[in-house]
Order: C-alpha cells, then structure tokens, then sequence
C-alpha cells in the first residue's frame, strides 16, 4: 500500500467501528468507549505431548468482544496466523454480526497458532483438550459458546464439548455449536454459512435486477464457506469460472463442474490439477471479470492496490474483512454493490444459534425447518440493511454497521454500567 505495512485487521475492524459512530451523532461519548474495547482477553501458552513423546508448546487465545446482549458466541480458528490482534478484530465482527441478526449474543473469538494439517489425529485431539481446558475459564453455555471456524471442524468440537463435559460430571452439549448431530448438532448447521452467502448473493443480484441463472462467479477459497458458496451458486444455475484454495486456483469460462470438483477435492485435498481447468494465482482470481465475487478465505485480501482492478458487480464477502476501507471507497466509486461480512457469511453463526437453542431444549429440528429460518432472517437482514442505506445515504457496509451499533449500545444503556 504504497511502501506502507498493511494495517492489522483489528486496526480494519477499529477503522470501520470508528466510522460507523462518527455519523452517528445521538451516541453519547461513553457508550463509544463502551463499545470499542473488548470485555476480556485470554492469552494461554500450552504443552502437547507429540506421537514420538516430544513436548511441544502452543500459544493459544479468547477473547470476549461484548456481553451486554447475551452470552458470547465465536469460533475457534486453528491457524499459523493466528494473532491476539487478528482474535480482537474477529471477536468484535462477531458482536456486530450477531446484533444486525437480531441473535441474543455478543462477539467473542478464539485461536491457536498452529497448522492443524501438521498434526496426527491424535496430537491434534491433545491439542484441542487442552485448550478447551485452558479456557473452560470463559466458556460455558450461558456465558461463551464456541464453534468451528478456519482450520476446526465438528470432529474439534466434539472433542470440545467431551472435555468440558467430562469437568463438569455430566454431558453439556449446548456449550458448542457446529457440532456432529450424533451428539446434539443441527441439520444444516455444516452448510450455513455457505448457503446463507448464496441467499446474500441472490438478494444482491434480484436488487440490481439481474438474474442469479447465467451469471458469473467466482470463489477465493474452496473450504466450508467457499465449496459451499460454490455448490449452491451451481444449483441456482450460476456458472463458478473460478475457485481457489491456499495451492492456487484454477479456471474455466464455461464453468467448473462443481459437484465433480467436490469429490476430487475430498480425494485430493486441493483444487490443483482438476481436469479441464487452467491454473491460476491468487491475484489473478481476485481481478478476474464476473458477476459476483465471493472471498471466502482470510482477511485482508482485497486491498488499495488491488481494488481498481477487481471487475465485479456483487462482491459477497463470505469470509470476515476481506476488504480494507480504503478498498472499499474504490469499490463503491466503481459501482460495487458489497454484501458485507457481517451480513453475508451470519448464515453460519444463525444457525448456531438455531442449534443452541435445540441444545438447550433437547428439542430438534428438520432440515426444512433449519433452512427455512435461516432464509428468512436472513432476508429479513438484508432488506433492513438496504433500506438504511437508502434512507441515510449510507453504503451498504456502513447501514449494517450503524444497524448493529445502535442495537448494542440501546441494550449498554438500558443495562447501564456496574456499578
């Protein structure tokens, strides 16, 4: 960025929040500072005993962005770039997200700085028992539910939930979300995310008038979100020119063949090498020409630099900040329409409300139903979203935000501060 270090993204997430409440006049000064630190922080350095009887040590974190409206709710990332930075930023994404749903949580994130695919089974079930215990501190199913996120999967969260359970004396399966639905996880909570992104992508396109059949899309990152996103963009008759995943891309103009990309992906690992595909970089993917683009990878990835070249009428942001605010004013002067992240990828956090509750109740649903309500709210979501934007002015990111700030801070003062 012009010889400038890249911000962090939790001087994004700070960037964003502090736009958002400068135009928000009726906020009071305090419930600002209120808002824009979290609650708690949690850093824990940790040993794992190795397949060969080494020790090795990890360092790991927790943080809780906010609780005035109800217990905190985020993932659990395993990652090598896992910082307490990248954590605050994710932990307080979480809290806007969770209030422009409407959903009774607050924002909270967690992390181990690993590469999960380094380990065996068992060293990685050694790891994920350890940290649940380190921070069983701050978790809990009326205080700080977990769930999976980039490098986890239902499998952590089972071992999760055991651990906690087996320190408390009996099963407490509401203490996770994302969860196998042997043991208490909801229908269509794998899938959530990826298929709230399409219903976001859809809404975009039925508002700008076009149609989702014999459009363009293209996907940066071919994990739960992104195969997700992809599949369904395919069913609803989106041709998907491009995916990518952290070994490169690869693309066709006529389509990929999603269902097939998906069974060699299991049986492969990576997107690299599909038959009939062309290779492609990252920056590449990023630029290329298409109807909806969906970032479904890390943080960060379309930036000032990069802006001006990205050709999309829709970017649907499936993963959290991909976009840096200065690329977003470049985006927006070059006709963007953008599904923010904390709009467009709350199918997954939605639906771990929907599966907490069936916890909690011992009371499941179907997957028609599951579905059902996530369509709706997040619809719901999206016209509130767009009528904001329209009756302020405001862009899309910024009507989301001020939407979910004004929720939180309504609930702050009525709580009023302790003591």
């Amino acid at each position: 960025m012009n010889g400038q270090p890249r911000r962090s993204a939790y001087e994004v997430a700070l960037a964003q929040f502090d736009e958002a409440t400068s135009q928000m006049s009726h906020l009071s000064p305090n419930t600002i500072k209120f808002m824009r630190v979290p609650k708690r922080e949690l850093t824990v350095n940790f040993p794992v005993e190795m397949d060969d009887g080494r020790i090795e040590m990890y360092t790991g974190y927790r943080v809780h962005h906010s609780t005035v409206r109800g217990p905190t709710k985020g993932g659990i990332r395993y990652h090598p770039a896992v910082t307490l930075d990248e954590t605050r930023a994710l932990a307080m994404w979480m809290t806007w997200k969770c209030a422009l749903m409407n959903l009774p949580y607050g924002g909270a994130k967690g992390g181990v700085i690993v590469d999960p695919r380094q380990l065996s089974e068992r060293e990685l079930r050694r790891l994920t028992r350890r940290y649940a215990t380190e921070i069983s501190i701050m978790m809990g199913p009326e205080g700080d539910i977990p769930a999976p996120d980039v490098g986890t999967n239902p499998q952590v969260m089972a071992w999760i939930m055991d651990t906690y359970s087996m320190h408390r004396g009996y099963s407490v399966p509401a203490v996770v979300t994302g969860k196998p639905i042997q043991i208490g996880g909801s229908q269509g909570r794998f899938e959530a995310t990826g298929m709230g992104v399409m219903f976001m992508a859809r809404e975009a396109l039925k508002h700008l008038r076009l149609r989702v059949e014999g459009s363009t899309a293209v996907v940066q990152g071919f994990g739960n979100v992104g195969a997700i996103a992809a599949r369904y963009m395919h069913m609803m008759g989106a041709k998907v020119v491009a995916v990518s995943d952290v070994n490169g891309g690869i693309y066709n103009p006529k389509g990929l063949d999603i269902p097939s990309l998906q069974t060699y992906v299991r049986e492969t690992r990576t997107v690299m090498d599909f038959p009939g595909a062309d290779k492609i970089n990252n920056t590449e993917l990023l630029e290329l020409p298409c109807t909806v683009l969906i970032p479904a990878a890390l943080e960060g990835q379309i930036t000032e630099e990069n802006a001006p070249k990205i050709r999309c009428k829709v970017l649907a942001e499936g993963a959290n900040g991909p976009t840096t605010p200065d690329a977003d004013k470049i985006l927006m002067d070059n006709g963007t329409f953008i599904v923010p992240d904390i709009l467009c990828n709350a199918g997954g956090v939605t639906v771990s409300y929907f599966e907490w509750v069936q916890s909690l109740q011992a009371f499941f649903w179907s997957e028609d139903d599951v579905k059902r309500q996530l369509e709706r709210l997040m619809v719901d979501a999206f016209n509130s979203v767009l009528n904001e934007s329209r009756e302020k002015g405001l862009p899309t990111r910024m009507a989301a935000y001020t939407l979910a700030i004004n929720r939180v801070a309504e609930a702050l003062e009525l709580r009023g501060v302790y003591p």
